[in-house]
């Protein structure tokens, strides 16, 4: 939609465009402008990383006592088993085969980490885990003594012989994580964790000072992290209040924080999600307090009478990642070589009618904030740099060849981003990626425009599908972009595929 530099590739990350700037839900992006160097452009959109900020390694290293207290919870467990198993069978009571034994402990492990077990919480002891250790290692068991039934039928395990193992199983077990949970509480009372508060200055306060007067919580504030607009209580505060993103990230680094207690939930205070989002990108474990708000979870623990719970991360995707990228790479692929006498069609028409310079580069932001280069056939040569800068859209520009305007009536200038597919930059279905400049703007102007981030970019995506291409609402497309994230299954990219395919006969390119 926009006019083309010869080559962008190594020019400056900004654009300074005249007729780009967002001033409402429908302003919209051009989807091949490109990037012209600018003395005074403001900076593009950072990865989540940047180079020049320092790594959060002291917050993630912190973080790792919790993981070895959740470790050492299960190599108690599995010691647990396997003592409880020899114990009946020196005893003469149960002899468990060991091919059971060998199976039924990372079934154990599996349910148990699912429920919640090798994540402790504060003051946390044997006995409360006491009903979970029942019901996932009785599950685990029964499992095991069923599949050693089908392979050997002759010697099954008999369900009061399994009834005694699970009893004997989960005794040891108490046991055993009551050892690992004292020397656990007796650590942190010696050497509390760092911890952040997060919320209104005068309830962090209040919590701030329970804290200190009841160490065996293991939690030392360092300091309070202030709402969006808060006014200065007054006076000098117990701790210092953090008000700025760079803030809380120099005292994450600095004080070593392990934890963050966010008095609010997130999901009733939006302006706190991007403040949970970067202290769980630090590596913090994250607590909510939320014994009084209507409608939250229940607590599962509590400080010194305040409920709170354990706000854990969302759930690893990496299954459907790399499911998504098997897709891309098997479609890739042959497209790429049933393409390739198109793709040669489409560049001897671009250099007999545009000159040379087939290929245009530019610079986008692709998953995670990280930029990469984006590959297209050129269909507009602009007359300088300036008109390359700040014209917003060429759809209709009297000097696009027929050639350059029948490759974007069939979209057939975007066939060399199969090669960004095969790259890793791209995948075949996505949010569209956009140049640094605009990202920045619209991030700003519209909620939940760096959302879109979350996933790898595409070729094409749920919002293209539905007609949100060229000069559309920008605000439309990353509420669609947004929705396709949350809601993205394997087949709905085959769907969007297949819808995207059969566009193309309608010639319905930008």
């Amino acid at each position: 939609m926009t006019t083309e530099s010869a080559d962008a590739a190594g020019r400056g990350p900004v654009m300074a465009a005249q007729h780009a700037t967002p001033a409402g839900p429908t302003t919209t992006a051009a989807d091949e402008a490109t990037v012209a160097p600018g003395p005074s452009a403001p900076a593009a959109f950072p990865p989540p990383r940047s180079a020049a900020r320092p790594a959060p390694g002291a917050g993630r290293s912190a973080s790792r006592g919790r993981g070895r207290v959740g470790r050492a919870l299960g190599v108690a467990d599995c010691l647990a088993g396997a003592a409880a198993v020899i114990a009946l069978a020196l005893t003469g009571t149960v002899a468990t085969p060991p091919a059971v034994l060998a199976l039924a402990l990372p079934l154990a492990l599996m349910l148990g980490s699912r429920a919640g077990l090798y994540r402790p919480g504060p003051l946390a002891a044997a006995a409360d885990a006491l009903p979970n250790l029942l019901a996932r290692f009785g599950a685990a068991w029964g499992l095991a003594a069923a599949a050693w039934a089908g392979l050997s039928p002759r010697q099954p395990l008999e369900l009061g012989d399994l009834l005694a193992v699970v009893a004997a199983h989960v005794l040891a077990a108490t046991a055993a994580r009551g050892l690992v949970l004292a020397l656990w509480r007796r650590r942190a009372r010696c050497r509390p964790r760092s911890t952040l508060l997060v919320g209104g200055q005068a309830a962090g306060q209040r919590l701030a000072a329970a804290l200190h007067e009841h160490p065996e919580y293991g939690l030392r504030p360092v300091g309070l992290v202030g709402e969006p607009g808060e006014a200065d209580g007054g006076g000098t505060p117990a701790l210092p209040v953090l008000s700025t993103p760079e803030d809380v990230t120099r005292a994450v680094i600095q004080n070593a924080v392990r934890d963050a207690v966010l008095l609010r939930d997130p999901e009733h205070a939006p302006h706190l999600a991007d403040m949970a989002a970067l202290l769980t990108a630090e590596g913090c474990t994250l607590w909510v307090i939320s014994g009084g708000t209507p409608g939250a979870a229940p607590p599962d623990t509590h400080l010194w009478g305040h409920g709170c719970r354990r706000l854990d991360p969302p759930p690893s995707r990496l299954p459907g990642a790399v499911a998504k990228r098997l897709l891309d790479v098997a479609l890739a692929v042959p497209a790429l070589v049933l393409a390739a006498p198109v793709l040669l069609a489409c560049a001897t028409a671009v250099r007999l009618s545009d000159g040379p310079g087939v290929i245009f580069r530019q610079e986008r932001i692709g998953q995670d904030g990280r930029p990469f280069t984006l590959l297209k056939f050129r269909t507009l040569r602009p007359a300088d740099a300036y008109e390359s800068a700040t014209l917003w859209s060429v759809a209709h520009d009297r000097r696009m060849s027929a050639a350059g305007r029948l490759l974007r009536r069939t979209s057939l200038d975007e066939l060399p981003q199969l090669w960004n597919v095969l790259r890793g930059d791209m995948s075949l279905v996505g949010p569209r990626p956009e140049r640094p400049y605009f990202v920045a703007k619209f991030s700003q102007a519209f909620p939940g425009y760096g959302e879109r981030h979350r996933m790898p970019v595409g070729i094409t995506g749920l919002a293209q599908v539905h007609g949100l291409r060229g000069d559309t609402s920008i605000e439309d497309r990353a509420r669609f972009d947004n929705h396709y994230i949350t809601s993205w299954t394997l087949w709905r990219d085959v769907r969007i595929l297949v819808r995207t395919a059969t566009s193309l006969f309608r010639h319905g390119g930008s």
